[in-house]
């Protein structure tokens, strides 16, 4: 084990850890790991934190950072959203974990990311005294899935106790895992190996914690009602990683490409990032980066993800496709501007799909969606859009 390494705690409210999950992937985990690091919990006046833009990059685990892509990022970090009961119990609030973020060139022209908790969400985080858990915050960096950053939490939260039994249903919840995962006839097996073991292993394998687990209550036919898991402190990890470490470990961001294409632009280009003036409304912008009325409006659809370039083949084959006429109504470009928007939004599930179940996420979002578009070429589209 290192004797020295830079030590960083998280400290995490019970009632935070026990909300169901709400779909973060693998790295917006960590992110919300390393925030809640970086914060001094008993002084709110720490809820603004700040990353240099390229220590962001390496945690979102990004390649070239262009415009859409860094705000489709921080857009889907400031969609999360936390449900709390309410304070009699029987109702429900509802809110943001996060309420802005702001990218910005300092007087030395270095790019940073700061990111400010919701005034909500605050009392979450901040002046809290009791029925909360710690853990350094190394055991989240090596961890390779949501499953398994979520586990190393639920189960940290009752190390001292030594043993937590979970129904299967909240367990599933808490890990952020779908009704239809891990279904049919061999879904519990597969759950087996793919969640429990697997977290067993990487738990193990990089954290202070290790785990065993039993069957509980029982159903018909001896099925698994609830989960006994049976929590240990673990010596046999691999050594402590600190942040520095952990960011230096990940690939060379300038080395590789998120889609491979040349005409990329980096967002750390001071011109790339001025491209939208403060004056200039998103229309306007969309239209000036896309050259045309058309262009801009399909880009509208993929929340303009893609760059000019990208779009121009997106609309080679999006005229290859018949799209049913109830949804063109009298304008051809917003009809298939619909179309793009319900097929964008089925690559966003797909991909968090990959990352909940464990499995890598979509490397190469592009031209994975042109080939989703290349499938209905030709083909009626069946339509289930607003």
């Amino acid at each position: 084990m290192s004797d020295i390494y830079e030590k960083a705690w998280v400290a995490k409210r019970n009632v935070l850890n026990e909300l169901r999950s709400n779909n973060m992937t693998i790295q917006e985990l960590r992110f919300f790991s390393i925030y809640l690091s970086k914060i001094n919990p008993n002084d709110i006046s720490t809820r603004v934190v700040r990353f240099p833009l390229s220590d962001f990059q390496r945690i979102m685990g990004f390649g070239k950072l262009n415009l859409s892509q860094l705000r489709a990022s921080t857009d889907s970090l400031l969609c999360k959203i936390v449900h709390i009961p309410d304070e009699n119990g029987r109702g429900l609030r509802s809110f943001q974990l996060f309420k802005e973020c702001h990218i910005f060139q300092d007087d030395n022209d270095e790019w940073f990311l700061e990111i400010d908790a919701h005034d909500k969400a605050l009392p979450l985080m901040f002046d809290f005294k009791t029925k909360y858990f710690k853990y350094e915050l190394w055991n989240a960096l090596r961890l390779k899935s949501p499953n398994q950053v979520r586990m190393y939490e639920i189960l940290k939260q009752y190390e001292r106790i030594g043993h937590r039994e979970l129904p299967v249903a909240d367990l599933r919840a808490l890990l952020g895992i779908e009704k239809n995962d891990y279904s049919g006839r061999t879904g519990w097996s597969d759950f087996k190996k793919k969640v429990l073991d697997s977290c067993q292993e990487a738990l193990k394998q990089t954290t202070d914690i290790c785990f065993t687990y039993e069957r509980g209550k029982v159903g018909n036919g001896g099925k698994w009602l609830s989960v006994i898991f049976h929590i240990q402190k673990n010596t046999e990890y691999v050594d402590p990683l600190s942040l520095s470490e952990f960011i230096t470990m990940q690939p060379n961001p300038e080395q590789i490409s998120v889609d491979n294409d040349e005409t990329t632009e980096n967002i750390i280009d001071s011109s790339v990032w001025n491209e939208q003036s403060p004056e200039e409304d998103e229309y306007s912008w969309a239209l000036r980066v896309y050259g045309t009325d058309q262009m801009a409006i399909l880009a509208s659809g993929c929340k303009y993800e893609f760059d000019k370039s990208q779009m121009e083949q997106i609309y080679l084959v999006l005229i290859r496709i018949h799209i049913p006429k109830d949804i063109l109504t009298s304008d051809l470009t917003w009809g298939r501007q619909s179309y793009l928007r319900t097929k964008y939004a089925a690559l966003n599930v797909e991909d968090n799909k990959k990352q909940r179940i464990g499995e890598p996420p979509i490397r190469d979002r592009f031209r994975y969606f042109l080939r989703m578009l290349e499938e209905d070429t030709f083909q009626p589209v069946a339509y289930s859009g607003s």
